[in-house]
């Protein structure tokens, strides 16, 4: 790791900082994560030497997972599990969509891309859709002979347009603060936040060692859950960890973009931004129906139900109050069987005799 690059992430980090503080002023949605989101990504694509240190963007993980899994008190769980059967219902949906989604991009592009196997173009198109991890889906895509270009794009792409206008969306609409089952930890307890650091790291680490996606989410998200669960949730997070977390998880997500990005098909691009809009609408519609039949809120079910990533509609929720173990229930869920399923999927229904 040499000095110039340390460098480029510490300039990274002030004009993720100075852009979020920007945000404050204004009084946007999610001012830590927005505002760093969309001055990197700005600046990447001007082609600016802009750079994200991943072991900052783990302890971003790292801190969220434990802070989110402080909300799952044996209250919260009895009611998440009272709703296993929608949870069931949005990872079927989420299965659908992605298909639908993909199908759509393979309608509009296997003719404009003739130089494309079209074996190569189904896979691409199929794991482009689906609503997933966007390394995870891209290393599948590699191993059914995608391109894989095409597919990291399109999720970063994807995530970027329902972290903004979701909280946009949410903040217009005066639908916050309505968090029925909030944290029941407020207070910081220097021993306790030490022990339930120390029990958190070690959860990552156990997940980093069986290979398990996201391990620095998950692993101290469990842990966190744990405490919680028995009654021992030992310390509240103080704020200012949990701002630095959504400011490096948002540094991560804007170098992803570069010059080069917008010259990766362009109308691939434009028709993944517009797709991805559609989908919002017809998630939107969806928890609509899945509040109705279980009785949450409408806006904590649309939070569950979009596809987004884990992190940044949990943090949504978190900062707008609008359930937050029911949205990371959902959304931990859905991950987990995309990843399960989505291969298995694509073989049987591209790769049969």
């Amino acid at each position: 790791m040499s000095l110039r690059f340390l460098v480029r992430v510490l300039a990274t980090l002030l004009l993720a900082l100075a852009a979020a503080e920007i945000c404050l002023a204004l009084h946007t949605p999610l001012p830590w994560i927005i505002g760093p989101l969309l001055a990197v990504s700005l600046a990447s694509i001007a082609g600016a030497p802009t750079a994200s240190f991943t072991p900052l963007r783990n302890a971003g993980q790292w801190t969220i997972g434990t802070v989110l899994g402080l909300y799952f008190t044996p209250q919260v769980v009895a009611l998440v599990a009272g709703v296993w059967w929608a949870i069931a219902l949005a990872i079927a949906w989420a299965l659908l969509l992605g298909w639908g989604f993909g199908r759509w991009l393979h309608g509009l592009h296997a003719r404009r891309m003739p130089h494309v196997p079209d074996s190569s173009m189904r896979a691409t198109t199929y794991f482009a859709g689906a609503i997933g991890g966007a390394s995870e889906m891209t290393l599948l895509a590699e191993s059914a002979g995608a391109r894989t270009d095409l597919v990291a794009a399109a999720h970063s792409l994807r995530l970027v347009v329902v972290t903004i206008a979701i909280p946009f969306a949410m903040q217009w609409s005066g639908l916050h603060g309505l968090e029925v089952n909030p944290s029941t930890v407020r207070e910081v307890n220097p021993g306790g936040l030490l022990l339930l650091a120390l029990a958190t790291a070690a959860g990552g680490l156990a997940m980093r060692a069986l290979g398990r996606t996201n391990p620095w989410f998950m692993g101290p998200l469990l842990v966190a859950m744990s405490f919680t669960i028995a009654g021992q949730p030992l310390s509240a997070v103080p704020g200012w960890m949990s701002n630095t977390a959504q400011l490096v998880i948002a540094v991560s997500l804007g170098v992803r973009f570069s010059r080069e990005f917008l010259h990766t098909a362009p109308r691939w691009l434009g028709s993944v931004a517009l797709g991805t809009v559609g989908m919002l609408v017809l998630c939107a519609g969806a928890a609509w129906l899945l509040a109705w039949a279980t009785g949450l809120h409408p806006a904590t079910m649309i939070l569950g139900t979009s596809p987004g990533g884990i992190a940044e509609m949990s943090i949504t929720a978190k900062v707008l109050q609008l359930g937050v173990p029911v949205v990371t229930a959902f959304q931990v869920c859905r991950l987990v069987a995309v990843l399960l399923l989505a291969g298995p999927m694509y073989r049987w229904i591209y790769q049969r005799k």
